[in-house]
């Protein structure tokens, strides 16, 4: 069984190129798979399935073709689009997968993350997205006019622009420790995330097993996936 994963794609209008390496990766690279999963931040920003940009309609059309074929698309809210809600899910097909997730992989537990929960050293950060997870915050900014949520939307963009330049590079990678106890508290000796842009393959023991971390890339002049079968996990790149 093949299933693929990706995530931080950060698809937006300014940035067409990103959409036509989806379409590619829905075209050309996914005949084998059973299962596709998107790790979060499919978008670069969703301000409620009420308001989509004209520009996301090409990709919300790839992933229906997806599933159109029968694929089961799995799909997991990242920093910048976690107001994805049902007619997201309508229009493509897919489904919202809660996070944590667990699934079984090739008959190997593997714990589901989008992967900034586990970046406990980016203190602020993590005030941030408590503040943006919550509920209530949540329907206020959904009550706003569209002119309202985008202007909003840009001032957050610029905050996190400005803190990240003047942040150290390891303060927004994931801290171990943090890793260590998630997968301790779910049982699990496999983790896939995305979030960092940091794409790699941790291994190393805890309490006496082996223990790997699958980090996804980010999309950018290539795209990228990590494909998983009997045969074991790989990330794998490509181009138009």
């Amino acid at each position: 069984m093949t299933t693929l994963f990706i995530s931080d794609l950060h698809l937006s209008g300014e940035h067409p190129h990103l959409t036509a390496l989806l379409e590619y990766f829905v075209d050309q690279l996914t005949d084998n798979a059973q299962a596709v999963y998107i790790l979060g931040d499919l978008f670069e920003v969703w301000l409620g399935d009420d308001m989509v940009l004209p520009d996301y309609q090409p990709a919300i059309a790839a992933i229906l073709r997806l599933t159109a074929r029968n694929i089961p698309v799995y799909v997991m809210h990242g920093n910048r689009d976690f107001l994805l809600r049902k007619h997201f899910c309508v229009s493509t097909g897919a489904t919202l997968l809660a996070e944590p997730a667990i699934i079984t992989l090739n008959g190997t537990p593997t714990l589901l993350l989008h992967g900034d929960t586990l970046c406990t050293d980016d203190l602020r950060y993590q005030q941030l997205r408590q503040l943006v997870r919550d509920p209530h915050f949540q329907s206020q900014f959904l009550a706003k006019t569209p002119a309202e949520r985008i202007a909003q939307a840009r001032q957050y963009r610029e905050m996190s622009k400005a803190e990240t330049s003047n942040k150290s590079s390891d303060i927004m990678d994931v801290n171990q420790t943090t890793v260590e106890e998630i997968m301790r508290k779910y049982h699990v000796t496999q983790l896939i995330h995305g979030h960092t842009h940091r794409p790699a393959v941790h291994q190393f023991n805890l309490d006496g097993q082996p223990m790997t971390r699958y980090v996804l890339s980010d999309w950018g002049q290539r795209g990228s996936y990590l494909m998983c079968n009997d045969n074991g996990c790989e990330l794998k790149f490509f181009t138009l």
